[in-house]
């Protein structure tokens, strides 16, 4: 049985909505691939990033991965030495566009920078107030209300957990493993279910000698190829790599992959057969973890017993 993959794209910057969409769509759309865009909605404050310069890790990362290059130094001066550009507001003809091309659309966050690196000191006040202005943009854009999210540099926490369910989103995907779940958070359950990116990003592969680039592609293969029959892989693509410099090789992936009979599915397809059968969805508890190649932490499930290892 072919191995299934489902793409997630996350889009973080002015930039990359305005670059990087358009071309990942196109590209999306010769493949015959569906993807889920996931929108950051309100300031690109990217150029704050620079404060996590003492994060283990994230200095190296910076080096091999050429953020300057890749994201562009504009990008990286807004929200500091050049005003914060409001995404949605400047690109909602691309986001219209992009849901208007047969893409599944969500919200990714209102301001990145922040709830990448605020969101677990906030109290759930603050955490319900940054998630309902990107939903209100939303709204605002698209007419209707958002069915999924996957918030920004896979944080999640009790607080974003419980907005979730305010908000009654089919799914969310913030986590990092393998098998879909219910989350739990300091003995609280949830009931909107997480898909996890299962597969590494990128970014993490860039720079390593161990993942040369002209050998990426293959090592993406080589994963699928490797998958349990019918398990369902998560990708989670970024609009400034993918949809960018490194459009020619994701481009790529997508052929190998369908000629290899990789079958591409729909998140929300994905999500919505799952919960056909909640019984069989376990639930584990979120936590705080590290993934290879990636600095600081993300979100991924424990292994209780009723959770997958």
């Amino acid at each position: 049985m072919p191995a299934r993959l489902a793409i997630k794209v996350d889009v973080d910057t002015d930039r990359g909505t305005r670059e990087g969409v358009p071309a990942l769509a196109q590209a999306l759309r010769a493949a015959g691939c569906p993807a889920t865009f996931l929108f950051s909605l309100g300031p690109d404050n990217t150029g704050k990033a620079i404060r996590r310069i003492f994060r283990p890790g994230f200095l190296k990362k910076v080096g091999r991965t050429n953020v300057a290059g890749n994201y562009g130094w504009r990008t990286l001066l807004n929200g500091t030495l050049l005003p914060a550009p409001m995404i949605g507001r400047r690109n909602e003809g691309v986001l219209r566009a992009v849901r208007d091309q047969g893409f599944a659309v969500g919200i990714h966050c209102w301001d990145h920078f922040a709830w990448q690196d605020y969101l677990h000191r906030w109290p759930v006040e603050k955490t319900r107030a940054e998630f309902g202005r990107a939903v209100a943009e939303f709204e605002r854009i698209f007419g209707e209300k958002p069915r999924t999210a996957g918030t920004a540099g896979w944080q999640a926490d009790t607080n974003s957990l419980r907005v979730y369910d305010e908000h009654g989103l089919l799914y969310g995907s913030d986590t990092r493993g393998l098998d879909p779940f219910f989350p739990q958070a300091r003995g609280e359950d949830f009931k909107t279910l997480q898909i996890p990116t299962t597969l590494p990003t990128l970014d993490e592969l860039l720079g390593r000698s161990e993942y040369p680039e002209d050998k990426i592609v293959a090592h993406y293969i080589s994963l699928l190829e490797k998958s349990p029959p019918r398990f369902v892989h998560v990708l989670t693509i970024h609009a400034e790599l993918e949809g960018m410099k490194y459009l020619g090789l994701f481009s790529e992936l997508l052929r190998q992959a369908r000629a290899a009979g990789v079958d591409f599915v729909r998140l929300e397809d994905y999500a919505t057969a799952l919960l056909r059968a909640p019984e069989k969805i376990p639930t584990c508890p979120v936590h705080e973890g590290t993934v290879d190649g990636r600095s600081g932490t993300v979100a991924v499930p424990g292994a209780p017993a009723a959770c997958p290892s």
